[in-house]
């Protein structure tokens, strides 16, 4: 084996997240779609990877398939050890709640709880805390990200900004070894978006792995790696 091959078989060993020959194809009136075609990636623990593409080119697939929301037509995905391509929806959904953290481009925060109790909300889902430890470790959450003086707030009385922050603190409620981030920034004025840049890149320092899906070419500056996606297949970067 030559030295690349095998410094290659070796990421894939140690690899967080492992993909090999994805397809995910959707039914739609004109006919069949493939949205992933022949997806390999390998992501090694506390990486900070940013996937770029236009709009139609597979990322939000690739979230879906990654994050066991979809389930994909072929191929192996294994993250953090678990082989997900064979789980049904259940398992997959009982395995994303300890395994991952998933921030959305339009926050999803549940308007009628406080800041405390939309990320407590998350620990009770997936069971990760005892309910006597949840409220300090919410307070601890949104310390960190800079945000804990408007804890008892609900979401409607701080900024978009503010609001993603509470996002990224919720996805970490259940402490998971993976962050999925689809379109982080897409709301965002400059100022707003570099603080959640920060954000991301102090989490990797710590162990995380981040995995960001994305237009902004701020966040690849900011990524340890950056990969392109053009009609469901890597065209660039280094995926393995």
């Amino acid at each position: 084996m030559e030295a690349t091959e095998a410094g290659q078989a070796k990421s894939r060993e140690e690899a967080i997240i492992a993909l090999r020959e994805v397809y995910k194809s959707y039914h739609t009136p004109a006919g069949p779609f493939l949205a992933l075609r022949n997806i390999h990636l390998s992501i090694l623990p506390g990486e900070f990877v940013a996937i770029m593409g236009k709009s139609g080119a597979g990322k939000s697939t690739l979230v879906n398939v990654l994050t066991g929301i979809d389930q994909a037509d072929s191929g192996e995905l294994i993250i953090n050890g678990s082989p997900i391509h064979t789980f049904n929806e259940d398992q997959r959904s009982r395995w994303r709640g300890r395994n991952l953290g998933v921030v959305f481009q339009f926050f999803q925060l549940l308007p009628s709880l406080n800041l405390i109790e939309n990320i407590t909300m998350a620990m009770d889902l997936t069971n990760t805390f005892p309910a006597h430890e949840q409220k300090q470790r919410a307070l601890q959450l949104l310390e960190q990200v800079g945000i804990v003086e408007h804890a008892l707030k609900p979401p409607s009385k701080i900024s978009g900004g503010q609001q993603q922050r509470v996002a990224i603190a919720r996805a970490l409620a259940a402490d998971p070894p993976i962050l999925v981030a689809d379109e982080p920034t897409g709301n965002l004025d400059t100022k707003t978006r570099d603080g959640i840049l920060d954000i991301f890149s102090r989490l990797a320092e710590s162990g995380k792995t981040i995995l960001v899906v994305t237009h902004d070419k701020e966040i690849a500056a900011r990524a340890g790696r950056t990969l392109y996606l053009k009609d469901g297949k890597f065209i660039g970067g280094t995926a393995t």
